[in-house]
């Protein structure tokens, strides 16, 4: 991989010592998504899924003591010293929101950045299908939004929360680790809970959310069992609940949910997955036919009675073939995403047979689309 578009520009933008302000506005206005700073190395940037390498001298210890200073909450700062890992996130007024993390590399301090906007895309300015507004109109159950990390999974949620926002009045409850994009009441009022400052834990968190009066839960990341299983008791209990994993397809996440229980437990929590579950959206950022950023392919499940009874039954693998042929309800496969991208000509052929985990199958839907012999 070539790291040399380097943003040339920050090699007299940013004058020594090193200005994270400078540079994070620099970043923001270039469309760079992620900030990785090191002591002994020079901040390296991504880009439209690209690592790429800046000009600037390598970070000194001071630097870092320096950004540390300058950005990091007090109460963060305080405890750098006894975790190897920290979350937080830090707004700078006219620029950008950013979630940030604080590691420890070689014994020496880093840091990650993220950009996050201050205003959350609409469903239609990220191309997301119109099924997606139909989950936020669901009274109780599990949505689940889905992919690798970096996916976008929290924009999608965020403009899911944000189409609810303006269109329902509900009471939503959101626990972060940490808080990304910050919802203003519209008709909706927003509770935004940030693990570490106003609960010390998902299941926590979870508990006590549903003494608030919540109609709709969002939950940051079912990380293990017990948020798992409280979040299956808030939507069995008449909520909505949202929430992530890191899982790349339907089947996967049914699965990852069911297998992070003991053995004995499993068909409990796999009829309570079939009576809960409303839907899963697991998506890939494909490169933009224009080159002006990436753009969420989807694989939609929509959970119909013959899905639910899939589940139930434990033969969850032909959910697939479900997924493949529901069209009429919304749902679609990552493949037949990648096809309308391709033919809305938001993204080339090419990106969408690098993408798909089914490249063969790729080709020949593209194919098909193109010279009349397509089945699907």
């Amino acid at each position: 991989m070539n790291m040399e578009p380097e943003m040339r520009e920050q090699e007299n933008a940013v004058a020594q010592p090193f200005d994270i302000e400078a540079f994070l506005q620099l970043s923001v206005s270039q469309g760079i998504s992620d900030v990785h700073l090191r002591i002994n190395a020079p901040p390296m940037v991504r880009k439209d899924g690209i690592m790429m390498k800046t000009k600037l001298a390598p970070l000194s210890i001071e630097d870092m003591n320096q950004v540390i200073e300058r950005i990091v909450p007090q109460e963060v700062r305080a405890k750098i010293n006894s975790s190897y890992d920290l979350d937080f996130s830090v707004e700078m007024p006219g620029v950008s929101r950013f979630r940030a993390n604080i590691l420890h590399d070689l014994g020496k301090i880093g840091m990650v950045l993220r950009v996050v906007p201050f205003s959350v895309p609409t469903v239609e300015a990220l191309s997301l299908p119109p099924v997606i507004k139909g989950f936020t109109g669901l009274n109780n159950g599990l949505v689940l939004v889905t992919g690798p990390t970096g996916s976008g999974k929290s924009t999608t949620l965020a403009s899911m929360l944000d189409h609810l926002n303006q269109t329902q009045q509900k009471h939503i409850i959101s626990l972060e680790d940490p808080i990304e994009f910050i919802h203003t009441n519209k008709k909706c009022i927003f509770t935004q809970r940030q693990l570490g400052v106003d609960t010390d834990s998902f299941p926590n968190g979870l508990k006590y959310a549903l003494r608030q009066d919540p109609d709709v839960i969002l939950i940051g990341e079912m990380r293990d069992r017990e948020t798992i299983s409280s979040a299956l008791k808030a939507a069995e209990t008449g909520h909505l609940v949202f929430a992530t994993l890191h899982t790349t397809d339907s089947v996967q996440t049914i699965n990852r949910i069911i297998n992070a229980f003991e053995p004995h437990e499993r068909e409990s929590i796999r009829l309570q997955i079939a009576a809960t579950l409303q839907g899963t959206i697991a998506q890939k950022l494909v490169k933009r036919a224009d080159n002006k950023g990436r753009i969420p392919a989807t694989e939609i499940l929509v959970v119909t009675p013959a899905a639910r009874d899939y589940i139930a039954r434990d033969e969850i693998e032909k959910i697939y073939e479900l997924v493949k042929a529901g069209d009429y309800n919304g749902m679609m496969s990552m493949n037949m995403s990648l096809l309308r991208l391709v033919q809305t000509g938001l993204i080339s052929e090419q990106a969408a047979i690098e993408t798909s985990d089914s490249p063969a199958e790729m080709e020949i839907m593209l194919k098909g689309a193109y010279h009349g012999t397509s089945n699907y």
